[in-house]
């Protein structure tokens, strides 16, 4: 109550000092207050500026923000790619240096597997020189025996390691296997066909490592 009174009693003397005042000084006592009340104002319209610069500038890192994630994730893309593609690569790499290990296991003796068939025809010729009576006798003087067993181990041998003589007679001609010599008359086979084999072909585990030098049967004309 002591306030409100005090108040009140505030408010009848400044009204007493405004009415010995001119009029023209009226304003002047008023100005302090109006001045005052546009520095409030100034000062919110401040504020709000304020507040809109600081919207706009998060507004702009929050882009610049989406374009760095933009490009860091192209980046991921392309290394990604790159790193798949290496793999890739490096499986290929892989399954052909294994490929040509086994190649090399495989065929390592295909030199001497082709030195050691010249050996196989001489004892394949040798045998040619006795008669079939000679091969069967158990004469030991003989070596006619003893050479027909050798050329059977051999082929044994050869069977063992995958090395195996080619049998063109009658079959098509094979230019991965054969090589032409001659051309004979069709008797008894297909024209276009092995008629003949001058020289035996051999393959090691399915590559040929020695064509067969064979004679094609032709279809004669009659006179």
């Amino acid at each position: 109550m002591a306030i409100r009174y005090m108040l009140l009693t505030q408010k009848k003397d400044l009204r007493k000092i405004l009415s010995f005042l001119p009029k023209n000084n009226f304003r002047a006592v008023l100005d302090p207050y109006s001045t005052a009340a546009q520095q409030r104002s100034t000062g919110d319209d401040l504020h709000s500026d304020e507040h809109v610069d600081d919207r706009s500038h998060s507004v702009a890192e929050v882009r610049i923000l989406e374009i760095r994630a933009s490009k860091l994730e192209a980046q991921v893309r392309d290394l990604t790619e790159r790193c798949t593609k290496a793999l890739a690569d490096s499986d290929m790499v892989r399954r052909r240096t294994r490929k040509f290990v086994e190649d090399a296991k495989v065929f390592g003796i295909q030199s001497f597997c082709r030195d050691l068939v010249e050996v196989a025809d001489l004892l394949e010729q040798a045998t040619k020189n006795f008669t079939p009576e000679e091969l069967v006798l158990e004469d030991s003087l003989l070596p006619s025996k003893d050479v027909a067993h050798a050329l059977d181990r051999l082929q044994c041998i050869f069977t063992k390691h995958g090395l195996e003589k080619m049998t063109p007679i009658g079959g098509s001609y094979d230019p991965y296997q054969h090589e032409i010599v001659c051309h004979v008359a069709a008797e008894g086979v297909k024209p276009g066909s092995v008629a003949v084999v001058k020289q035996h072909g051999y393959s090691l585990h399915g590559r040929t490592i020695r064509h067969a030098h064979v004679g094609i049967a032709m279809e004669t004309q009659e006179q």
